[in-house]
């Protein structure tokens, strides 16, 4: 029986001891040996300094945290399910998000390749799916819908009509996130992004050689290094090349549907403020490349879950810094009429 005038709380709950590698990833996301690589890589900055003997671990930090990505779920119901009160949780999420978002350990799991050995693998990768030369990486916008935010809030309504924030995402051919942007309202446009984005540096300084591509859709503006699809492609090679960017292009759609997927957070409403959804967003970049270098799969039950469409279509448009008479050379010296 509880001493009169002290509080009960629900008992802590073991999830690494308590739960198999799949029944782990599919509450988590990780499996126990991903989880414990995490919660060492910022270790410093979650565990606890004092020895008191309620404190949160860092390994009940994550767990916490990972619950709320990959459900979505409200605090308290993480609180619920781990044993921990509300608050507990509320302040394990901030500490956790903050850790692991940060530049160093983003950049250490998300960066874009400019050596030769790695481009030219992802180069001979992308080729293999449907024969379009010098492809480095495959970019698109996506939208994470947020709460209302209290200041600016017209700037972050987007297209649809919803509070958003643009996030910019390109991957490899192994669905690896290499660049990642999170830090856009959801009004601002694709090419925008790209237009100020480091990526756009590498590119145009030169840093990524001559002759590597990314892929885009119709809202980005073509370039020696950025292609597009032709709106209204003529027979012949027009055609060809736009049926090779088409399926080499779904790359980028199947990473996102994939991130979307495996961290349900970024489904529904993040109900903070941009900044801290913004952290957010990088956190699950991140955690979508550590899992998978470590070869962790999506949870079963959600690996044929329809991908969330949340970029815009093809566009009529004119675009300032169209290059299509380089486009127009590509597609007549790589896809003649077969």
């Amino acid at each position: 029986m509880a001493a009169i005038g002290t509080v009960q709380t629900t008992a802590r709950r073991d999830v690494l001891q308590m739960y198999s590698d799949k029944e782990l990833i599919r509450r988590y996301r990780l499996n126990k040996s991903g989880i414990e690589y995490v919660t060492g890589l910022i270790a410093d900055k979650i565990c606890p300094s004092t020895s008191r003997s309620h404190a949160m671990t860092g390994t009940e930090k994550v767990v916490a945290t990972l619950r709320y990505f990959a459900t979505g779920k409200m605090q308290l119901c993480n609180g619920d399910d781990l044993g921990l009160s509300q608050s507990s949780v509320s302040r394990a999420i901030e500490q956790t998000v903050s850790a692991l978002s940060d530049a160093e350990i983003a950049s250490q799991f998300i960066h874009f390749p400019t050596t030769q050995g790695c481009i030219r693998r992802n180069q001979a990768a992308f080729y293999n799916i449907a024969h379009f030369p010098g492809v480095v990486g495959v970019i698109d916008g996506s939208h994470v819908q947020i709460i209302a935010p209290s200041v600016d809030e017209p700037s972050y309504v987007n297209r649809k009509q919803y509070h958003s924030i643009n996030t910019q995402l390109v991957f490899d051919p192994n669905n690896m996130i290499i660049d990642l942007v999170a830090k856009w309202p959801g009004s601002t446009h694709d090419s925008r992004i790209l237009t100020e984005s480091g990526l756009h540096i590498l590119f145009e300084r030169h840093i990524v050689p001559t002759g590597c591509h990314l892929l885009g859709d119709s809202g980005y503006p073509c370039r020696n290094w950025l292609l597009t699809p032709y709106l209204r492609p003529n027979p012949g090679s027009q055609t060809s090349y736009n049926r090779a960017h088409k399926r080499t292009r779904s790359v980028v759609e199947r990473g996102i549907g994939q991130l979307k997927r495996r961290f349900h957070v970024l489904h529904g409403e993040i109900r903070l403020s941009p900044i801290k959804a913004c952290k957010i967003i990088t956190c699950c970049g991140i955690l979508h490349n550590i899992c998978k270098i470590r070869n962790i799969p999506l949870p079963d039950s959600e690996s044929n879950v329809p991908d969330d469409d949340m970029t815009a279509p093809y566009r009529e448009r004119d675009i300032p810094g169209h290059n299509l008479t380089f486009r127009n050379h590509f597609a007549n010296t790589h896809f003649q009429c077969e």
